[in-house]
């Protein structure tokens, strides 16, 4: 586990591909289990530790995952992730260059709980709910384009649907367009950083998660910190 920070009321891991943020009906241990297990042994616990997650990530993404050590912590998240005061920034690698370098997208999504799947429209239509996102295109290689993605609501599977709606499906990502799988079943989409005001100490927090370890990754990530 790649713990990116921790306080007396926060704990910041980066998620890899493949885990589960909280349970779900596959049985697997997720991601929240395993911090209640490193607390435990860290601050020698007895007893049930407190663990609070504040949000997800989809299975096949990366990236940082906040969860709350406190009751209060939580509360107060809970609160900020509702009013918007929290701003996560994604970054997506896609194959297909989008129509414009830099630009806001606004589409109505509907979820079908059947197939885990969102549908974007471009007016509203009956039971969709408004998605907005502003992405901008930050590095390119022969093949790839890497786009910073920052998420005005949380929709189900919103950055995935919504650059597929644009022809920019997400690199990996079968469900939504993809030509084909990674080898490791994940999909080209990090959740880069999170910055906050800390519930408690007030004070502004920003934390950035590595990319996986994976080689295009590894290139786009140099290729930004250079510029």
């Amino acid at each position: 586990m790649n713990i990116l920070y921790e306080d007396n009321h926060l704990i910041v891991v980066n998620k890899s591909p493949g885990e589960i943020v909280q349970g779900d009906k596959t049985g697997d241990k997720p991601l929240s289990d395993i911090v209640k297990e490193y607390l435990k042994e860290k601050y020698q616990k007895p007893g049930n530790v407190f663990c609070g997650v504040t949000h997800r990530l989809d299975r096949p993404t990366s990236g940082v995952v906040l969860f709350a050590r406190t009751s209060k912590a939580l509360s107060r998240l809970n609160e900020m992730f509702r009013n918007g005061e929290v701003a996560k920034t994604y970054w997506a690698i896609v194959k297909n260059k989008p129509p414009k370098e830099e630009d806001t997208l606004v589409h109505y999504l509907i979820r079908n709980e059947k197939n885990n799947k969102s549908t974007a429209y471009d007016s509203e239509k009956p039971h969709t709910k408004k998605a907005v996102l502003h992405y901008r295109l930050i590095a390119a290689s022969q093949k790839y384009y890497l786009l910073e993605v920052n998420l005005e609501t949380g929709r189900h599977h919103q950055i995935r649907c919504q650059l597929a709606k644009i022809g920019s499906p997400i690199k990996g990502d079968l469900k939504y367009g993809a030509e084909r799988s990674n080898p490791d079943g994940s999909i080209s989409l990090h959740a880069r950083s999170i910055a906050l005001i800390h519930p408690v100490s007030k004070l502004r927090i920003e934390v950035t998660a590595p990319v996986p370890e994976e080689l295009l990754w590894q290139r786009f990530e140099n290729a930004v910190s250079a510029c």
